[in-house]
């Protein structure tokens, strides 16, 4: 404890790292306080009564957690930095078969401005096109008791859906601007930070849900101290496995320069079970609001809500395709963040070669196939990890706490917070000051 007050007080005596954090929290509050200011022309009362009477367990009430309840207040910030993710991820998967993209990425600082640029163009588009899925599910909205729509007759029309797609809209590109200024002036990654600190937010709700379970009747102590015992216990074990690393023994040769001798050693390359982090994970969740975002255009049509049914998030079918998209895009992941033909062309170049396989294209291949066993427990494990709180839903968990304590909720904010951390320790070690972990060892990961 006393060493972890030091270095508290350790972080404040240096400038550059002390305006850093007190910055990035000064945003945060930002995203946070716009989280809570309503669309104009929406009576709140009803807003509150029909969000209190709504099931959390469901794919919005997901979708609100991620936002940090910004979506259930019908707040100008309702859309998050969702849009900005499924834009850049439909600029990573374009770059993985289109010419044109592939080229800028290869083009450097002036490639890595233009696709900045075009993805900023995508997410006007998506957020426009949630953002009007939004007005509907809204104009839909009615308190329960027969109170009323939260959205009178008298402002509804056209120029109220406009307004607050425009609104919603810009929104989004502000809390991307933010996310962005964090990055480059704050502390840790800015885009990870919001989606965690609106994570974070649903905290205390999710522990109320289940303190009023429990005082109601509904839920055993007893039972409930099993289940979240449970819940932790799978969620360690399954952090635990992908963190495992399989590493493959490399072998320089000797060369003799004049009188130095160099080589001659055995190095090794740590290939991750789980390259890509929690990455597979929020792409596979931003595609999957998708059918939800499509379903609430077309709220009377009985073909439409039949085949929602099969999108809800309890669904088997919902829980089978997240499963396997999370499969597919650990795999793109890891293939964008490791290449084991430039890997393989490094220990040529540097005389080092793999014990029994030829340099070149046979290392590469058999460094690829490799990554590819290794990856699919991985791959495997994160899908089981997203898909746990559908089911322990089940068992009457409230959606709230089922959402923080299971999936994708818990990964975000430990691999967030390791990440911040490791930016902290790393300002520490270069003005050579002790961090939280005296070796400096500490890792996060990266989004």
């Amino acid at each position: 404890m006393a060493k972890i007050q030091e270095t508290f007080r350790n972080i404040f005596k240096i400038h550059e790292l002390r305006q850093r954090i007190l910055y990035t929290l000064a945003l945060l509050v930002i995203v946070r306080v716009g989280s809570h200011i309503t669309l104009p022309g929406i009576d709140t009362t009803l807003l509150h009564q029909a969000a209190a009477s709504k099931d959390a367990n469901n794919l919005f009430g997901l979708y609100d957690l991620f936002v940090g309840g910004a979506f259930s207040n019908a707040a100008v910030l309702a859309l998050g930095i969702m849009p900005y993710i499924s834009a850049s991820i439909i600029l990573q998967i374009a770059g993985a078969v289109i010419p044109y993209f592939q080229k800028l990425q290869r083009e450097g600082e002036d490639g890595r401005k233009k696709l900045t640029q075009l993805t900023r163009y995508g997410t006007v588009l998506i957020s426009a096109v949630q953002a009007y899925g939004v007005t509907i599910h809204l104009m839909n909205m009615t308190a329960p008791g027969g109170a009323g729509a939260i959205v009178p007759e008298a402002v509804r029309g056209v120029m109220w859906s406009l307004s607050s797609v425009v609104i919603l809209v810009a929104g989004t590109m502000f809390i991307m601007w933010l996310g962005e200024q964090i990055t480059d002036k704050g502390i840790g990654n800015g885009i990870s930070l919001i989606i965690f600190i609106g994570i974070i937010n649903r905290f205390p709700f999710a522990l109320i849900d289940e303190y009023q379970l429990i005082a109601s009747g509904q839920r055993n102590l007893v039972i409930e101290v099993v289940i979240l015992a449970l819940m932790v216990l799978i969620i360690a074990g399954v952090v635990l496995v992908t963190q495992g690393t399989r590493r493959i023994p490399v072998q320089y040769a000797k060369r003799v320069v004049g009188r130095k001798v160099y080589g001659g050693v055995t190095q090794y390359i740590p290939l991750r079970v789980n390259t890509a982090g929690v990455m597979p994970i929020i792409f596979a969740q931003s595609i999957m609001f998708v059918p939800s975002t499509l379903f609430s255009f077309f709220p009377d049509n009985e073909f439409i809500a039949n085949l929602s049914q099969y999108f809800t998030y309890e669904s088997f079918t919902y829980s089978f395709i997240y499963a396997l998209m999370i499969i597919f895009f650990t795999y793109f992941y890891t293939a964008i963040a490791f290449n084991p033909v430039d890997v393989a062309d490094n220990m040529k170049k540097q005389g080092g070669f793999i014990p029994g396989i030829r340099p070149g294209k046979q290392t590469a291949d058999f460094i690829d196939n490799i990554l590819t066993k290794i990856t699919l427990p991985g791959s495997v494990f994160l899908a089981i990890v997203a898909i746990l709180p559908a089911f322990i839903s089940k068992f009457g968990v409230s959606g709230n706490f089922a959402s923080f304590f299971g999936g994708t909720s818990l990964l975000i904010i430990v691999g967030v917070a390791l990440d911040t951390l490791q930016q902290i320790e790393s300002h520490l070690l270069m003005r050579h000051y002790d961090g939280f972990m005296k070796s400096g060892k500490l890792k996060g990961r990266r989004f």
